[in-house]
């Protein structure tokens, strides 16, 4: 297995790193602002993606899109990941599952998201459903021509901002997952609060009600039924991008508290000199290699034809829970390293050791990781999970 990156692909990581740093820039602004950037400014840092090929990364190029391989997505997140505020939330990410919508499908609803003109939200949680999805309430009920949509969604990242929804509810008697674009100005879409979470986010996570949407045939993703199948593949590229992410940010917290140990003096020699300083570094730049190197292998992984979704499914929530728990232990020992400056929110490693936390349970929580990770040991034995399937 030769783990060294293409020309190409070092290439790539430049370029993305050389727009992380860009963003960089901006993560004071947007922390005193409580999150949100300027439009115009948003729109340059999104003109600035485009240009530097880092935007849509996951959509093929002959649509507009990077047309990037997972294992170049991971490339290119886990430089985003180092950006504080989710900035990296800018070079815009359409849910995966878009490319499955038919031809007046994506020319109504992917292109424009493709070109930066409209954005898209993935609704899957509510009030009594987060974990268990399959005990949403949300329900479609058919009418003439589509479907009555009723309901409620907490916790819509980027909902704010999002022109339309990928909204989940079951469909019929039948109670049928299924996936539903949702207008966001449709009659009946009520945004009714954007809560304030402990990370100063760019965008927002707010609660929507649907009362009486209606949803055309023609809006339906991938047919009637089919809604686990696809927010389950969501589940799996986006718990990908996570752990990408959130060894970016353990890097980067690293990186800074190693250079301010070998900088900080205290009783006359630089903290690093001390056995219980280099001790929390090590722990650090361990945490950061193996998660790191699972998680490029996942990704591979997943480009490859014949690799069994199923075991995919596990693998992708082994990254996750194993790269989200590192980083949080990485940005606890980093703050520590510089003990009260590393509390001051003006501080980058401040702000990670709050916006790493969520990362232990959004798109999936750290137990469900574990229950997923279980399921797969029990049905299929150890060695599906602990080798590489090529």
């Amino acid at each position: 297995m030769d783990m060294r990156y293409t020309p190409e692909q070092a290439d790539l990581k430049r370029r993305a790193a050389d727009y992380a740093r860009l963003l960089m820039r901006h993560e004071d602004q947007s922390e005193q602002a409580g999150g949100p950037l300027p439009q115009q400014l948003v729109t340059e840092l999104t003109r600035a993606a485009m240009d530097a090929g880092v935007y849509a990364i996951n959509m093929p190029a002959e649509w507009g899109g990077a047309g990037l391989s997972l294992l170049d997505q991971v490339i290119v997140e886990e430089e985003f990941g180092k950006v504080t505020n989710c900035l990296w939330d800018i070079p815009w990410r359409p849910a995966n599952v878009l490319a499955y919508g038919d031809e007046r499908q994506r020319e109504k609803y992917l292109l424009p998201v493709i070109r930066g003109e409209r954005f898209d939200a993935f609704a899957v949680t509510e009030p009594g459903a987060g974990s268990d999805p399959s005990s949403g309430t949300s329900t479609a009920t058919r009418t003439d021509g589509g479907w009555l949509l009723n309901g409620e969604k907490w916790f819509v990242t980027c909902g704010d901002i999002a022109d339309f929804l990928l909204v989940q509810a079951d469909a019929g008697p039948e109670r049928l997952p299924t996936l539903f674009f949702v207008d966001k100005a449709a009659p009946g879409v009520e945004m009714t609060r954007v809560p304030r979470f402990m990370h100063s986010a760019v965008n927002g996570h707010p609660e929507f009600t649907f009362t009486d949407v209606f949803v055309a045939d023609e809006d339906v993703l991938g047919g009637v039924g089919k809604g686990y199948e696809l927010t389950k593949e969501w589940f799996t590229d986006e718990r990908l991008m996570i752990a990408a992410r959130t060894v970016g940010a353990a890097e980067r917290a690293l990186q800074l508290a190693r250079d301010w140990a070998v900088e900080r003096e205290q009783f006359g020699a630089p903290i690093a000199s001390y056995q219980l300083i280099q001790g929390m570094l090590a722990d650090c730049a361990v945490d950061i290699a193996v998660n790191r190197a699972y998680t490029h292998q996942v990704a591979w992984e997943a480009d490859q034809p014949d690799t069994d979704r199923k075991t995919l499914h596990a693998k992708a929530a082994t990254a996750k829970l194993a790269a989200s728990e590192a980083a949080g232990r990485v940005a606890d020992r980093c703050l520590q390293i510089f003990g009260g400056r590393g509390y001051d929110r003006t501080h980058p490693v401040e702000r990670m050791y709050r916006e790493l936390r969520v990362d232990r349970i959004w798109e999936g929580t750290s137990e469900i990781q574990r229950l997923i990770i279980a399921n797969e040991l029990i049905k299929r034995g150890t060695r599906t999970l602990a080798l590489p399937t090529h």
